[in-house]
């Protein structure tokens, strides 16, 4: 592959032949190639510019979800003119070896150093140590709350997503708190859902055909912002980061409908509507 050149004549670096590179500096240097600026693609993909210099600098983790990252860096290749499948896929591996880093870094010793692991001595005194710790606690709670109580459980019950935890008094589960305001996001979860956001009195935001993975960021400054789609049910919604129900459940023709944060957290609140034909 020949260098890529920009519009002066100029070579660029062939970041992608040195098989190093990653897919933020890919990505980089195709805008530098164009002489784009990271303003021109925020406005042409609507994706907040500290979200491109985190796509850039291969800082994903900043993102919102693992959705986003793969979304946003597609929507930024298909700007630049680059393979939106590859970019994506190149993200995802990205991310899969940032993972097994980190797995591997919380690890703390690595097996086989023997100038790592605890001597024996130091084991013992541990055992013992807990052992201790374990009769002293059930002790207390024997005396503290009358003979033949039954302690209980010194570890929170908690899910896997750490959402649901019980409460002081064991009397349940109690939810995590809802979101409460932020930036509201769709991102289409599939191909060719053609979708139309608007403010009150007719002021257009976007309108078009959306792919699996492209999202769209409502304006802080929008007024009343509102939604125009058959498909609702193909549009995931976060509020800050944090999911919030769909608009629907099935495909449904939905317009004039009301999209701000506000008005999301309150359809959240309301009961499921039936799903037509049902």
């Amino acid at each position: 592959m020949d260098s890529e050149q920009d519009s002066t004549g100029e070579e660029l670096p062939d970041l992608m032949e040195t098989g190093s590179a990653s897919i933020g500096d890919r990505l980089r240097v195709a805008r530098e190639g164009k002489r784009l600026e990271l303003s021109h693609i925020s406005a042409e993909t609507r994706i907040p510019i500290r979200h491109l210099e985190a796509i850039e600098t291969g800082n994903f983790d900043t993102l919102p979800s693992r959705t986003y990252a793969i979304g946003f860096a597609k929507n930024y290749a298909r700007a630049v003119g680059m393979d939106v499948e590859e970019a994506a896929q190149e993200v995802r591996e990205e991310l899969a070896d940032g993972q097994a880093s980190a797995t591997y870094m919380a690890g703390g010793m690595e097996p086989g150093d023997p100038a790592k692991l605890p001597s024996s001595g130091l084991a013992w005194f541990g055992a013992f140590a807990a052992i201790l710790l374990a009769v002293g606690a059930v002790f207390f709670y024997s005396t503290y709350f009358g003979a033949g109580a039954t302690p209980g459980s010194l570890i929170a019950d908690s899910d896997e997503a750490g959402e649901v935890v019980a409460d002081a008094d064991g009397a349940g589960p109690v939810e995590a708190a809802a979101p409460t305001g932020g930036d509201v996001v769709f991102t289409a979860l599939e191909d060719g859902i053609w979708v139309r956001f608007y403010e009150d009195g007719g002021e257009r935001l976007f309108e078009g055909t959306m792919a699996s993975g492209d999202n769209f960021e409502l304006p802080a400054t929008a007024s009343v912002p509102r939604i125009n789609t058959g498909r609702p049910d193909a549009f995931a919604i976060t509020i800050g980061g944090q999911s919030v129900p769909k608009l629907a459940e099935a495909p449904v023709t939905m317009g004039d409908t009301p999209i701000s944060a506000d008005a999301l957290l309150a359809r959240a609140d309301m009961p499921a509507a039936p799903i037509p034909g049902n």
